[in-house]
């Protein structure tokens, strides 16, 4: 049986690295799309030698991980770094199964000379096709002091519980959601032109935002919805005539009938394929274990350890309840679940406009799609007999709530104020909640109105998703800077 010949190799690392012929003018792949707003902290981390750790980019199939290493590449070719000390290799590439990090390492350090104590940057992506990954990569880290070690994977679960576990203090993180609605719009261009941004003068670093047409926003929110978590889908016209096609084929399957089988050994896969058909359904609805079982016709405990799957690949997000007085209970038997992205509702069940019966359902997951980087970690919905409060965030210390969102997609409430009942009668058992509740709309904003000795701000739900990415992200930077501080106890970033 032949092996595969040392001289292949070499040949297959020429080939993914153009650089190394063409020089630091040549083309890199994808260099002229747009760079997502998460890039700038992504490559400081890279570039910050100051710090001894593998930068592991994990996220969902999709949104951009690869594109946004050869947009490094670039960075760092720019920045006068020689083509030669920079290695790309995508570990899907056949050629390179069963090869150790250390051996192509080694096989790029052979072609040009370079020495254990050359700078070099050395990006592996897809690194879950690599058995024990994380030992690998925790050893080159240790023992190659000057190079930086990049890697990305799209199989999350491998990723992230295997980091916990083998690479302590030696991989720094960064999970790259779906594109956000203010993401979206800087992609097809029309951010500076529905959006008008001003500063906050309490709030130095925080801006309000508006928009001069209402209607011409809403219309791209909703096509946010159905497609525009992907920016293939946003660049493509193709896709975006079916992306149905595109997301259930190529990013829901690859998750349901390869990654979670292989890395959990789950064998019977329609199983699985039903009770998250189920939950995609019913994002940003209340669900049990109970009927969730009886829907779907799977056993509880099974359901429990499913869960915890697609969270771990990206797929889904389970909300915790509390209750009227903000309290957690022992046993969460019901939870609201979200998809990570709502544009996976609509390939699966057709896409929406912006007068379909699920458009409030999925608004609420738009809005909590773009906490993604906060991690979510305080954010609770509220339900009692006699009502319901969509967003609330407990204090990390007292666990008393600080803030309350109320989500609608309908300008009702502001006309029918009885509707409000719910929030006034869960601030009267909460009184140390900031005021004003923010109750998003369709198009009203208000920000003085007053009902039974509450005060009530209403924003448009489409401005709330906008102002929630930019200003989560720009605190996300602000907090990366800051040596990894954490952003999940963010307030209640809403104008």
């Amino acid at each position: 049986m032949l092996e595969i010949a040392k001289s292949d190799i070499l040949s297959r690392l020429r080939f993914d690295n153009p650089w190394w012929e063409r020089g630091a003018q040549g083309k890199v792949a994808y260099q002229d799309k747009p760079r997502r707003k998460y890039f700038g902290p992504f490559h400081q981390a890279i570039v910050d030698l100051s710090v001894r750790r593998a930068t592991v980019l994990m996220g969902p199939r999709r949104v951009g991980k690869t594109v946004m290493v050869y947009h490094s590449v670039r960075a760092l070719l720019d920045s006068d770094v020689p083509p030669d000390r920079i290695l790309y290799v995508s570990l899907e590439t056949p050629i390179y199964t069963g090869l150790s990090l250390e051996r192509i390492l080694n096989f790029f350090q052979e072609i040009f000379g370079h020495g254990r104590e050359t700078n070099l940057f050395v990006f592996f992506d897809e690194i879950q096709y690599l058995r024990e990954w994380e030992v690998h990569l925790k050893s080159l880290v240790d023992s190659y002091l000057d190079c930086r070690f990049v890697a990305t994977g799209s199989a999350a679960a491998a990723l992230r519980l295997k980091s916990n576990e083998s690479g302590a203090g030696r991989f720094s993180d960064y999970v790259l959601p779906p594109l956000t609605f203010a993401e979206y719009l800087m992609f097809i261009g029309r951010e500076d032109e529905l959006i008008t941004k001003t500063e906050d003068a309490q709030r130095p670093g925080t801006f309000n935002f508006s928009t001069p047409n209402i209607e011409a926003l809403n219309e791209e929110f909703v096509n946010y919805l159905n497609f525009g978590g992907y920016p293939e889908a946003v660049f493509s016209e193709e896709i975006r005539k079916d992306p149905g096609q595109y997301i259930k084929s190529d990013i829901i399957d690859k998750v349901l009938l390869r990654d979670l089988p292989s890395l959990y050994g789950i064998s019977d896969i329609q199983e699985l394929n039903r009770l998250f058909t189920t939950l995609a359904y019913n994002t940003g609805n209340e669900v049990s274990l109970e009927t969730l079982s009886k829907s779907s016709g799977v056993a509880k405990n099974t359901i429990k350890r499913y869960l915890e799957y697609l969270e771990a690949a990206f797929l889904l997000k389970r909300v915790e309840r509390i209750d009227q007085n903000a309290k957690r209970f022992k046993r969460a038997v019901c939870f609201k679940v979200y998809l990570t992205n709502p544009s996976m509702r609509a390939a699966l069940f057709g896409q929406l406009d912006g007068n379909s019966d699920g458009m409030g359902a999925l608004t609420e997951t738009a809005i909590f799609s773009q906490w993604q980087h906060s991690k979510m970690m305080t954010l609770y919905y509220a339900r009692w007999q006699s009502g319901e409060i969509d967003i609330v965030s407990l204090n990390g210390e007292d666990q008393k709530p600080t803030w309350a969102v109320e989500v609608k997609w309908s300008d009702r409430p502001y006309n029918v104020r009885s509707e409000l009942d719910n929030c006034v009668d869960f601030v009267r058992r909460n009184p140390n909640l900031k005021q004003p509740i923010l109750v998003t709309s369709r198009t009203v904003t208000d920000e003085n109105v007053e009902f039974k000795g509450v005060s009530f701000e209403f924003r448009p739900s489409s401005i709330y998703a906008y102002a929630l990415g930019a200003n989560l992200l720009r605190h996300f930077v602000v907090a990366k800077k800051k040596n990894g501080a954490s952003v999940s106890s963010l307030p209640n970033l809403s104008k």
